[in-house]
């Protein structure tokens, strides 16, 4: 499912004021950084990502690696920051124009 843009607008907004739930550091995408950040979108559905400094990663290339192994979408890429959505599949909160 890709998001439209309206959609990615509200995503945006609707991710503005959270801190970020998982954090990327130097040991790149691990199992656990994955387990994590599956559990994240589980509980959440918008889950922000934040890539440290020492993490050796092309920002954008991890968010599309990051939305690939979890079946998420990538909604923004600001900086260092990434936002992921993916609907709970049983009980979706956010509901997307």
């Amino acid at each position: 499912m890709a998001l439209t843009g309206k959609q990615k607008r509200f995503l945006r907004g609707q991710g503005h004021s959270l801190q970020p739930g998982v954090q990327v550091g130097k040991e790149g995408l691990t199992d656990a950084l994955l387990d994590a950040l599956e559990q994240a979108l589980l509980d959440h559905e918008l889950v922000k990502v934040r890539i440290g400094q020492n993490a050796d990663l092309d920002r954008k290339a991890a968010a599309l690696e990051l939305a690939r192994r979890t079946g998420s979408e990538v909604a923004q890429v600001l900086g260092s920051t990434l936002l992921l959505y993916r609907a709970h599949p049983d009980d979706p909160v956010l509901v997307l124009p």
